[in-house]
């Protein structure tokens, strides 16, 4: 595809690139910025573009999959600003209220009772204690997203089942 035609197609599709970036934001600044981003990696994958294959498609999977790994690198980061004048506390992490004895036990033994649960169970779990979205879980595991929740929701029930003997 001559280069012509391909910004032209781009362009075509501005509106509905717009759209489909609030949607997934839902925030207006947050989408522009999504827009922007998908348009450089559009431009800059350019010479990647198969002419076969459907250019609007490509362009909202490249947007898609910029949201997500937006998200998931969002989601990961756990910046903490120093707001002291003083620097030794830069690399102490958060408190947590595990500095309690009583807190850190308890902590250990939920810790124990979900490494007991059944695979089937223990593993969406803790995928959704890591930060995962139930339908990321559905994705990576290969389920519906029904069995997911259920396995979740049970998931819960055993722990508490456990918790309060």
């Amino acid at each position: 595809m001559a280069p012509i035609e391909f910004h032209k197609q781009l362009v075509n599709l501005e509106t509905s690139l717009e759209k489909f970036a609030h949607r997934l934001t839902s925030e207006k600044a947050d989408a522009k910025d999504l827009l922007q981003e998908t348009y450089l990696k559009v431009l800059s994958n350019q010479d990647k573009y198969v002419n076969h294959v459907n250019f609007k498609a490509w362009t909202f999977t490249i947007m898609k999959n910029t949201f997500i790994n937006n998200y998931r690198r969002k989601v990961r980061q756990k910046t903490q600003c120093d707001q002291s004048d003083d620097l030794l506390l830069i690399n102490r992490t958060k408190a947590t209220g595990s500095d309690d004895p009583d807190a850190a036990y308890g902590e250990l033994e939920i810790t124990q009772n979900i490494e007991q649960l059944n695979d089937l169970f223990r593993i969406p779990f803790k995928m959704l204690i890591s930060g995962y979205k139930y339908k990321e879980i559905a994705e990576i595991l290969d389920l519906k997203i029904g069995t997911v929740k259920s396995r979740i929701f049970l998931s819960r029930k055993q722990l508490m089942d456990k918790l309060n003997k």
